[in-house]
């Protein structure tokens, strides 16, 4: 009856992600007085693996299977209901990342499970089951109800602190029964970013609009991503124009972000372009409109030529 939590891993590693999950599992299962399983799909090493359980994770399953080489949501959904059943899990927690948005649909009608999408925080309440989230674009909130037996929660990044555990995770490794036939995605070329921060990874995150007004001007605003240690992002109308890499690109139509700190740079805040940032913890914004909507989802704003304050941001950082 513990709470399943599948903890994707990158090449065998890790990432903050997996550990806020187990933290969020851990934080379920003390409701529902059980403990938490964290099941993870390739090979990954045992020192990695026990890793879980600093993060409350009392037991972890590692699958292994040839025919789970590469990401397929419909086959690791497979697995993951195969686990689910073994453990006699109610409660399934993934990332809303788009790996989860992925697999989740597929595993509530295997396992006829309601799904509570994007939850940012613990339950409000086990009778009914009811969750929190955001809705709108961010602009405002839901309690969702889910009556099912079994529940599927993905929960939104950066949504959720860590919370450091005394468990010593036993590991149980696991074969999954797993039909090659099925599996339909094959990987036939990989190109892999290297020496620049990922902007999905970020905590924190530079983002220019139009405000900017030229792609010549970009690097005040590059140097406090560096500076930072952050990301660098930008509008749609930035990508579109080709001032920027259209990976740079956040909003409703590009990376979906919660960054610990967003910036805006020049940006004024159009609802597709708030649909992709509205989880940040913090946003400031920057521009020369008092009245850019962006100032309605900032804690904090300065009003001012983003040419002339992103400048004597770099100096204060330097300084």
């Amino acid at each position: 009856m513990s709470v399943l939590v599948y903890t994707e891993n990158w090449d065998g590693k890790f990432k903050k992600l997996s550990y806020e999950l187990v933290s969020y599992a851990a934080g379920v299962a003390k409701m529902n007085g059980t403990s938490v399983t964290a099941v993870s799909v390739g090979r990954v090493e045992e020192a990695e693996l026990k890793q879980l359980g600093n993060y409350g994770a009392s037991k972890i399953i590692s699958v292994t299977n040839e025919n789970l080489s590469q990401l397929d949501s419909q086959a690791y959904a497979g697995v993951i209901a195969e686990v689910a059943a073994k453990e006699g899990s109610k409660v399934i927690i993934i990332a809303n990342n788009n790996t989860g948005k992925a697999i989740a649909p597929r595993l509530s009608v295997r396992l006829k499970a309601g799904v509570g999408s994007g939850v940012s925080k613990l339950p409000v309440n086990h009778n009914p089951f009811t969750v929190y989230k955001r809705t709108y674009s961010g602009n405002a909130f839901a309690q969702l109800v889910i009556k099912s037996d079994i529940k599927i929660l993905t929960l939104a990044q950066n949504s959720f602190d860590l919370v450091p555990s005394s468990n010593t995770a036993t590991i149980e490794n696991y074969t999954a029964n797993v039909d090659g036939s099925t599996v339909k995605t094959s990987v036939t070329n990989v190109e892999k970013q290297t020496g620049k921060m990922l902007l999905t990874d970020a905590d924190i995150v530079i983002s220019g609009g139009r405000g900017m007004k030229s792609p010549d001007n970009w690097s005040p605003l590059v140097e406090l991503a560096d500076l930072l240690g952050g990301a660098t992002a930008c509008s749609r109308p930035v990508s579109d124009e080709g001032w920027r890499p259209h990976g740079e690109h956040t909003g409703q139509t590009g990376k979906i972000i919660a960054p610990n700190l967003y910036v805006a740079v020049g940006i004024s805040g159009a609802t597709q372009h708030l649909a992709g940032i509205s989880s940040s913890k913090y946003i400031v914004a920057i521009n020369s409109d008092k009245d850019a909507p962006i100032f309605e989802s900032a804690q904090y704003g300065i009003v001012g030529d983003a040419l002339k304050v992103l400048p004597k941001l770099v100096e204060a950082v330097k300084e």
